[in-house]
């Protein structure tokens, strides 16, 4: 299966593709980070929308997963977050697939083993489990997403769910 995991920002919205197959440790397929740049916020969320459409169009995912929202210390921060969102969320309903969400923690949590991580080790780790990370920190950052989705989603399997 694979996964699109998107960390949407309103500047810089990363991107990270996994594939799995049965058992094996999942695959890095692609990763990146659209840059949306600085200016007036509908040309910026134009950027982003046009980028993930053509994310989703060249790497064709079964599943998108994202961050749940989170409270922002500044809530300008938390809107302008929100509408970057949006788009994120509007570009996989536009593209039939379903959207899973995590809580920064658990994806952290989930990646390292600890709910606090910071970038540099979320990146570290999965340099360890995929081979090669993006450098990139919000590339690295929705590739992590991708990679929690991937294990909570066997888990469920698992489960039964």
């Amino acid at each position: 299966m694979r996964v699109l995991g998107i960390d949407p920002g309103s500047t810089r919205t990363g991107f990270g593709v996994l594939d799995e197959d049965g058992g094996r440790e999942p695959t890095l397929v692609g990763a990146g980070v659209i840059q949306a740049g600085r200016g007036e916020m509908p040309a910026r969320l134009a950027r982003i929308l046009a980028g993930l459409e053509q994310v989703l169009q060249e790497f064709r995912p079964a599943e998108v997963a994202m961050e749940e929202v989170f409270h922002a210390r500044n809530a300008r921060s938390a809107l302008v977050l929100g509408q970057a969102r949006g788009v994120a969320l509007a570009a996989a309903g536009r593209a039939g697939l379903p959207v899973h969400e995590y809580a920064p923690s658990r994806i952290k949590q989930t990646v390292t083993g600890h709910g606090a991580a910071d970038k540099e080790s979320v990146r570290r780790v999965l340099e360890l489990c995929l081979g090669e990370a993006p450098a990139a920190p919000d590339a690295s950052d929705a590739v992590a997403i991708a990679l929690c989705h991937l294990r909570w989603r066997g888990a469920g399997k698992a489960r039964g769910e």
